[in-house]
């Protein structure tokens, strides 16, 4: 071969390149701040890289107002989202929602699916079965000395005097559906003195905060699916009045990506289908309390799910 020869055959290499990096599906990922956020976001990341996708990682973007912004402007691609906090979304936006439809796990998705779709040109692939509501954790030793299992019982004793501090996000205190569904429902008042907030929504803060009596506090905002509430000795007190709605996770993309890429909901839905409480559970444990990292739990557990 000439050195001309050589020259040529070098060329068409790096313009084959090019243009194989310039063909490659690129995508990008978003997440809320919280664990489970990191840990879906993670799963999504690695599952589309599996299936050839280029992905860029912007995991963990920020609170639910602010990767919801980033997905409806453009500025990432899909991101996980809960069925009940679109429902708040979609309700803060003007849409007329019966509060009953969010207690309701197929009307919750149905509703969510069709009206983001139609409003914002937002997709929802299937959802998972888990159900990672808002909830409130207590120390079992203060639980057991008070009798609190239920939030039922946790009014009594706010209204009986007993002492109170709550760790939580500004979130889950401002937001109709979380504190104040719990107050409405069940007829409590915490004062700005019993509230400690806590930045973002990362619950493994609030939760160790409570286990650990960090600045008083003995209560703590708290999801479903945690998997730091057993392992710090805390119990998750349960909702008998549904005050709170179903919050399944699905990931939810940008129209226009989906109709350019419609195999990332054959790369997808099998797996939001697998994780149920119990799986999110054992999974968010290793990140909160094991101290593995999102990527390498999301990474064991889809070599182990293919």
């Amino acid at each position: 071969m000439t050195a001309t020869q050589r020259v040529l055959t070098l060329s068409a290499l790096l313009l084959g390149s090019s243009a194989f990096a310039q063909s490659q599906k690129t995508v990008t990922v978003g997440s809320k701040i919280d664990t489970e956020g990191a840990l879906l976001c993670q799963l999504t990341k690695q599952a589309l890289e599996r299936g050839g996708f280029k992905v860029n990682d912007r995991c963990s973007t920020g609170a639910t107002s602010v990767v919801r912004k980033a997905l409806l402007q453009g500025e990432i691609d899909m991101y996980p989202e809960y069925t009940g906090s679109a429902i708040y979304l979609l309700t803060e936006t003007g849409q007329k929602i019966d509060p009953k439809v969010s207690q309701n796990a197929v009307k919750a998705y149905t509703t969510v699916k069709a009206l983001d779709l139609k409003l914002n040109k937002v997709v929802w692939l299937s959802r998972a079965p888990a159900n990672n509501t808002w909830a409130i954790a207590v120390p079992a030793k203060l639980a057991q000395a008070n009798g609190l299992k239920t939030m039922a019982d946790f009014a009594r004793y706010v209204k009986g005097g007993g002492t109170v501090k709550l760790a939580a996000s500004q979130e889950f205190v401002d937001r109709d559906d979380a504190l104040k569904a719990f107050e409405k429902a069940y007829g409590f008042k915490l004062k700005p003195a019993q509230l400690v907030i806590v930045p973002g929504g990362n619950t493994t803060q609030t939760e160790t905060a409570a286990a650990q009596g960090t600045s008083g506090v003995n209560a703590a905002m708290a999801y479903g699916t945690d998997g730091a509430i057993g392992a710090l000795g805390l119990v998750a007190l349960s909702d008998p009045k549904g005050a709170v709605a179903v919050y399944q996770p699905a990931l939810t993309v940008r129209q226009s990506v989906m109709q350019k890429y419609p195999e990332i909901a054959r790369i997808m839905n099998p797996i939001f289908a697998k994780l149920d409480a119990k799986t999110l559970s054992a999974l968010n444990g290793r990140i909160a309390i094991g101290g593995e990292s999102a990527a390498a739990v999301a990474r064991a557990w889809l070599a182990q799910n293919r």
